[in-house]
């Protein structure tokens, strides 16, 4: 099987261990264990259960106690419902294994993670984009997809809070596209790593799982929960699903660790104080990238509404790639070229890291956009 090389992936590999000012960063600013423990009110507590773990296999599909509080992000799933993987990005690839076949017509929007498309093309699926687009405020044309989604298509594959973008479909449309799901007979799955920490309100919104019989979900406890270095995750969906996702699992990671389950299950115990956290960062964050938008004439977006990214529209020619790298090495910051998501002409940006990182970063970009426009 070949499969194409994933771009985003690629260029934080090369650069976000050595850039001075990391502003492609995705996750909100990563939390210590003992930060964790605080959160959890269990800093006297917690190392008294550390010894006690047994370090075998543990439960293959993830620990009741922890399908449970992943069960509770939901209004309608149970532990049943639930099986748990190496983070988002490996319940996306086994949902793939386990339901897409060559042939089979699989529609996947545009930007989006780019596992959504290139897994399936590299199981000679009949791949079908729809590209979302700014004057949509990148959410999909439903009429667009309607005409896509043909009787018999497999998987409609979408990410809601979009990444890169920030794009939200709110209750309302997310209906809509079950109802084309529905009409056409297909599995639809939604990436949703940024559940929780949208602009508004409580920070969630509906979830696909919850709303359609062959609704799938996908999160981690990477980025609305701070966990990257858990390296865990888990798919939400039908009992039909889980047990074809469990099957490709046997195959590939067995189970994730059990101190890695233990952990997430201390971190979800405390989910409401770890995710008001990160709201208050994304919302202070995203108001203070809204003020320097403001002062940067060079540069359009359309405003997130959710997530922990942004693209950003330049008007300077050369290429999303030399953009980054030149400032890079002017500057230290790091920003993700559209490139590497099939987005010449625009940049992602995070905002997601401490303020103060944040405004000496764009600091330094502002520096940086001074020195292109002479």
């Amino acid at each position: 099987m070949k499969i194409t090389p994933f771009g985003v992936e690629i260029w934080m590999n090369a650069h976000e261990n050595t850039c001075a000012h990391n502003l492609a960063e995705t996750c909100v600013h990563s939390i210590t264990l003992g930060e964790l423990l605080e959160l959890a009110g269990k800093t006297d507590s917690a190392l008294q259960d550390l010894p006690p773990l047994r370090l075998g296999y543990g439960a293959i599909e993830g620990s009741l106690r922890l399908r449970g509080l992943i069960a509770d992000l939901y209004e309608r799933q149970t532990p049943s419902n639930v099986t748990v993987a190496h983070g988002a990005i490996g319940a996306n690839a086994l949902v793939h294994a386990a339901l897409v076949e060559p042939g089979d017509r699989v529609i996947c929007v545009t930007p989006t993670y780019q596992q959504h498309y290139s897994i399936p093309a590299s199981y000679l699926a009949d791949l079908h984009i729809l590209k979302l687009r700014a004057d949509d405020a990148f959410l999909p044309d439903l009429d667009a997809l309607r005409a896509l989604a043909t009787p018999g298509t497999r998987l409609i594959a979408l990410n809601n809070p979009n990444n890169p973008t920030g794009a939200l479909m709110d209750e309302a449309m997310l209906r809509q596209v079950v109802q084309i799901a529905r009409d056409c007979g297909a599995w639809l799955l939604c990436d949703e790593v940024y559940r929780g920490v949208n602009q508004a309100d409580d920070g969630f919104t509906a979830s696909v799982a919850d709303l359609y019989e062959k609704g799938i979900s996908t999160g981690s406890m990477s980025k609305a929960f701070s966990l990257a270095g858990l390296r865990l995750g888990w798919v939400a969906g039908p009992t039909e699903l889980i047990h074809a996702v469990s099957i490709h699992r046997d195959y590939t990671t067995i189970s994730v660790g059990v101190i890695d389950d233990h952990f997430a299950a201390v971190a979800l115990e405390a989910r409401d104080a770890i995710l008001a956290r990160s709201r208050r960062i994304v919302r202070e964050n995203l108001a203070i990238l809204e003020a320097w938008m403001a002062h940067e004439p060079r540069l359009t977006w359309v405003k997130p509404r959710a997530g922990t990214t942004a693209l950003l529209r330049y008007d300077f020619p050369l290429s999303s790639e030399a953009f980054c790298l030149r400032l890079l090495d002017r500057t230290g910051v790091m920003l993700t070229p559209g490139s590497a998501m099939d987005m010449e002409g625009w940049l992602r940006i995070g905002y997601a890291n401490p303020a103060p990182a944040l405004r000496a970063g764009l600091a330094l970009l502002s520096e940086f956009l001074r020195e292109l426009e002479r």
